[in-house]
């Protein structure tokens, strides 16, 4: 479901994504993991269509990112790691406003409710975006990329601001949604959320992606039994 080919960005001489190739499939969660500026959220701007690569091709559900972007869109749930609201909207106007983007129709619109209520956002409905807290927020952005019934769900740091019991709704959503055979990508730097939630494991380091499998096949690469943490530092040092 999402594919990337020799995928490649430079800025000038750096060159942030270096030949990346990628296969995900569906129903799969898959963790995308590196330090700080190795090029992960470069990665996620190219699968999403937000970036042109400077060469190679990225694929959803089989549309080609850059030449069938609407069809790829209408697949795609994203979530970035800093999410812009309308903060002179509610929060049920502004899924109301999310689903007119995509054109939906009374009846699927007849979810915003429930999605209101499974991220307990009911009560807050009817008051401004402006007064949400940050978690708030990110659980409002969290169900307007699940009102289209979203085949692909690309995630950056889906955990950023929440409290215990929301990361644990989040995470058994996601859960739900992967055995419903929706494909997850979700980067992070919170290594035990991957370790838990995710299938398969990429790490990419100074735009190259030089580990990719389950949490077992990272420990032989790296030749140790220890915790994800300790395999990300041995492959990332």
């Amino acid at each position: 479901m999402i594919k990337a080919v020799a995928l490649t960005k430079k800025f000038g001489e750096l060159v942030a994504v270096n030949a990346i190739d990628l296969d995900i499939e569906e129903g799969e969660i898959f963790g995308f993991l590196g330090p700080n500026g190795a090029g992960k959220t470069t990665t996620i701007k190219l699968l999403t269509g937000l970036l042109k690569p400077t060469s190679g091709q990225a694929f959803i559900g089989g549309y080609d990112i850059q030449l069938e972007y609407k069809q790829a869109k209408h697949l795609i749930g994203y979530l970035p790691e800093t999410p812009y609201l309308y903060e002179k909207l509610t929060g049920f106007e502004f899924l109301n406003f999310v689903a007119d983007l995509y054109s939906l129709d009374n009846f699927t619109k007849k979810r915003i409710p429930q999605l209101l209520e499974t991220f307990n956002l009911f009560q807050n409905k009817d008051h401004l975006i402006e007064g949400y807290s940050y978690g708030m927020r990110q659980k409002l952005v969290l169900s307007s990329l699940l009102l289209h019934n979203p085949k692909v769900i690309i995630i950056d740091e889906p955990m950023s601001g929440l409290d215990p019991k929301s990361s644990k709704i989040v995470k058994n959503i996601l859960k739900e949604l992967a055995q419903e055979g929706v494909t997850i990508l979700i980067s992070t730097h919170i290594l035990a959320l991957a370790q838990e939630l995710c299938h398969r494991i990429g790490v990419i380091d100074e735009g190259r992606l030089i580990a990719l499998g389950t949490i077992d096949e990272l420990k032989a690469l790296v030749k140790r039994s220890d915790s994800l943490e300790e395999i990300f530092l041995e492959l990332t040092r």
